[in-house]
């Protein structure tokens, strides 16, 4: 099924906005007893890591990669490229080994992800930006015409 060049950016808001959405509740829900300043402050400390190194960067490179495109419709999950699908791969079979190995303290789940979940939330709405400024600068062109 292929879609129009600017909806691969609305899905990726949709895909990522939902699996940072699910993370984050599942750190939430883990947060419980161990609320304390110095677990927040751990919690931003690996939102600030994952958002400045990995999901940062992952926007603005597949953000513009779409926008190259000379092509008007494409594949729907062209969205992202092999090595994208290939790190949610390996992070959903991560995140779901070590929970359900029991190897990582409830502690480490709250914290990490929370953490981790607000970033690929962040990510998924920033997708969601560009998305409507992608709309809107299409809107602006059509209306000069």
């Amino acid at each position: 099924m292929k879609v129009k060049r600017n909806t691969l950016l609305l899905l990726a808001c949709l895909v990522w906005s939902a699996a940072g959405f699910n993370i984050l509740r599942i750190g939430l829900m883990a947060y419980g007893p161990y609320w304390s300043v110095w677990n927040v402050l751990l919690s931003v400390l690996v939102f600030a890591v994952f958002q400045k190194f990995i999901f940062g960067k992952l926007v603005t490179k597949h953000t513009a990669r779409i926008r190259s495109y000379t092509e008007e419709r494409h594949f729907f999950l062209k969205f992202f490229d092999a090595k994208a699908f290939a790190v949610m791969a390996v992070m959903m079979t991560g995140g779901i080994g070590l929970r359900a190995s029991g190897i990582a303290p409830d502690r480490f789940i709250a914290v990490f992800y929370t953490g981790l979940g607000a970033s690929l939330l962040l990510a998924g709405l920033l997708f969601g930006c560009n998305f409507g400024k992608a709309v809107f600068n299409i809107a602006a062109q059509s209306a000069t015409e």
